[in-house]
């Protein structure tokens, strides 16, 4: 169930997807929030950095497990515009996230099409928060791609 903070620090990720986009990276932001700060940012950079790895959930993730000084983010939730890939679902599970948020859904590449078994048995999933908003971030930077 999505609450106002949901909806603050989706935000906060959409913010984020900016910068992505601002580099000509696939807009796409994540931040991860625990105890009501955030503790983790990050947006996609797979073009700058040459990384097909480098996805604004694990770039957050990895600003997050250094700002908690360990591997595990249990009492955190991610905010992340668009539904993570099975990469990324993979690493959330391996971080053992407490809660992951995502606004739009991803039809051609989301882990929920391969398996929602990715995500660590004890990750709460709430997907669609400003879902709109999110995949028309998205669709407008494929749009302008296309011209």
């Amino acid at each position: 169930m999505a609450t106002d903070q949901d909806e603050k620090f989706m935000r906060e990720a959409l913010r984020e997807a900016g910068y992505a986009a601002d580099k000509d990276e696939v807009p796409v932001g994540a931040v991860v929030v625990c105890r009501g700060r955030i503790i983790g940012r990050g947006h996609n950079m797979t073009e700058s950095l040459h990384d097909p790895t480098a996805h604004a959930e694990m770039i957050a993730i990895t600003a997050a497990t250094e700002a908690m000084g360990g591997k595990y983010l249990n009492d955190c939730t991610m905010y992340v515009t668009v539904e993570p890939c099975p990469m990324c679902a993979g690493a959330l599970a391996w971080s053992q996230i407490g809660r992951v948020v995502y606004g739009a859904a991803d039809p051609k590449r989301g882990f929920s099409l391969y398996s929602p078994s990715l995500m660590h048995p004890k990750t709460e999933v709430t997907a669609g928060v400003l879902a709109d908003e999110c995949g028309e971030t998205v669709s407008a930077f494929f749009r302008e791609k296309r011209k």
